[in-house]
C-alpha cells in the first residue's frame, strides 16, 4: 500500500511539473461559434497523430478520436458535442499519457431566471435579498414559504442553444506579500465568472491591490473569509461594471474562491473572497458565486487570515497584505476517468486537489515544556 501511494504521489508531481514545460497545446481558433458552425482549435507540438479525448466535468471519457497537428473542427471530430448542455474538456493524449492543458468547451445559453425574496440576516434585524431559486427550481424545495412564492412566479425566460465558446483551461496565480496562492478555475460551475476573473488577472487589474477585509471568525467563532480585488482598497471599488450571479453548485469551504457583491445578486465585479472554513461559509452556497479553489497556498491563506485587525467592524487589517502580481498558467493535463476501476482513491480529473486547512499544532504537554 505504501509503495502504491508513493507511486501515485510521484505521478501527480510529474504531471504538475510537466504542465509548465509541455510542448503539446490546444488553442482556440474559433472563440465563439454560432449553432451549426465549425468549432476550430489548433493542435501543436505533436510529431504524429495523437488521441483527443472528450471529457465531461467529472473527467468521464465521452468520446475519443485521432488528430494530427494543425487546425481541427472539434464539432466534426466529436459529433455528440453539439448536443451537450454542460461544459466539456478536450484533452490531448500523447504516447498514452495526457499531455498539455485541456481545451474548455462552453455551451452558450442564457442564465435561468433568478428568483429572490426578502429575508433577515442571522442578527434577526437586518433585511437582505435572498436567492431562493432559478427558473422553475427552488434551492430549498421543501421550504413551504418558498413553495407559496413559487406559485406566483412568471414563466421562465427561454434558454436557446446559441452555440459554443472555446477557452484554454487556465489557473490564476496570486503572488502576494504573504506568499503564493494558485487557484484552479471551475468553468463548469460559473463560466462567465471564470472568464471575467481570468481577464482581470491577465490585464494586471489585481496587481497592487490589497486584501482589505479579514473576518477571522463569524459570530459562532468559525473562521470566515479574507477579501480583496478592490482597486481603491476601500471595499467599495470595482472594475466599472457588474456581472450576473451564476447558479454555481460548488460548495463554499476552506480555499474556495468566490465573488463578493452587494445586496443585489448581480452586483459582483472584481472583488473576491477566499473561504476559511465550511462551518462559517456553508450559508453562502447559492447566494454567492463560488468559481474556483486554491490548489497551492494554504499557508499563505492562513497567514493573511492571521493579520492584526485595525477595525473589527469592517474587518480592516492593520497592515494589509498585497497582491504583488496576478497572472495565469496553463492548467495541468486532466486524467480521464475511463470507468474501468471503481477505486474511489484512483486519480482522475486534475492531478492535484483543493488545499486543506492546516491543522494547528497541539499544545505541548506539561512534561514537554
Amino acid at each position: 500500500m505504501e509503495a502504491a501511494g508513493h507511486n501515485a504521489a510521484m505521478t501527480v508531481a510529474l504531471l504538475l511539473a510537466s504542465a509548465a514545460m509541455t510542448s503539446t497545446t490546444l488553442t482556440p481558433r474559433t472563440e465563439l461559434a454560432k449553432p451549426g458552425a465549425p468549432l476550430v482549435a489548433r493542435l501543436t507540438g505533436v510529431e504524429g497523430p495523437c488521441k483527443l479525448l472528450l471529457l465531461d466535468a467529472d473527467a468521464k471519457e465521452l468520446a475519443r478520436a485521432s488528430a494530427s497537428a494543425g487546425d481541427i473542427d472539434l464539432a466534426a471530430l466529436f459529433p455528440t458535442l453539439r448536443a451537450s448542455t454542460g461544459v466539456l474538456r478536450v484533452q490531448a493524449v500523447v504516447g498514452g499519457s495526457p499531455d498539455g492543458a485541456p481545451l474548455v468547451v462552453i455551451p452558450l445559453k442564457n442564465r435561468e431566471s433568478i428568483r429572490t425574496t426578502t429575508d433577515l440576516r442571522p442578527d434577526g434585524k437586518t433585511s437582505y435579498m435572498r436567492v431562493i431559486g432559478w427558473g422553475d427550481e427552488l434551492l430549498e424545495p421543501n421550504n413551504e414559504a418558498y413553495q407559496k412564492l413559487k406559485a406566483s412566479w412568471p414563466k421562465p425566460d427561454p434558454q436557446p442553444a446559441s452555440g459554443f465558446r472555446l477557452m484554454c483551461d487556465e489557473d490564476v496565480v496570486f503572488e502576494t506579500t504573504a506568499g503564493r496562492i494558485r487557484f484552479a478555475m471551475r468553468p463548469d460551475q460559473a463560466p462567465n465568472t471564470v472568464r471575467n476573473f481570468i481577464e482581470l488577472a491577465e490585464k494586471g487589474f489585481f496587481d497592487g491591490t490589497i486584501v482589505h477585509r479579514i473576518v477571522p471568525a463569524d459570530r459562532n467563532g468559525n473562521p470566515f473569509v479574507i477579501q480583496g480585488g478592490d482597486p481603491t482598497g476601500t471595499g467599495d471599488g470595482g472594475p466599472g461594471y457588474d456581472i450576473p450571479l451564476e447558479p454555481s453548485k460548488l460548495p463554499h469551504d476552506f480555499g474556495v474562491l468566490s465573488m463578493a457583491r452587494n445586496d443585489w445578486p448581480d452586483s459582483a465585479g472584481s472583488q473576491w473572497f477566499v473561504c476559511l472554513s465550511r462551518e462559517a461559509t456553508a450559508r453562502l452556497d447559492g447566494q454567492y458565486c463560488a468559481f474556483g479553489y486554491a490548489v497551492e497556498g494554504a499557508d499563505t491563506i492562513m497567514k493573511i487570515a492571521a493579520g492584526e485587525i485595525a477595525d473589527a467592524a469592517i474587518g480592516r487589517p492593520k497592515s494589509p497584505e498585497t497582491v504583488l502580481r496576478a497572472f495565469t498558467l496553463p492548467a495541468p493535463a486532466w486524467i480521464p476517468d475511463s470507468g474501468a476501476t471503481k477505486n474511489a482513491s484512483s486519480k482522475h480529473g486534475r492531478p492535484d486537489k483543493r488545499v486543506e486547512r492546516p491543522v494547528a499544532p497541539a499544545a505541548p504537554a506539561e512534561n514537554d515544556r
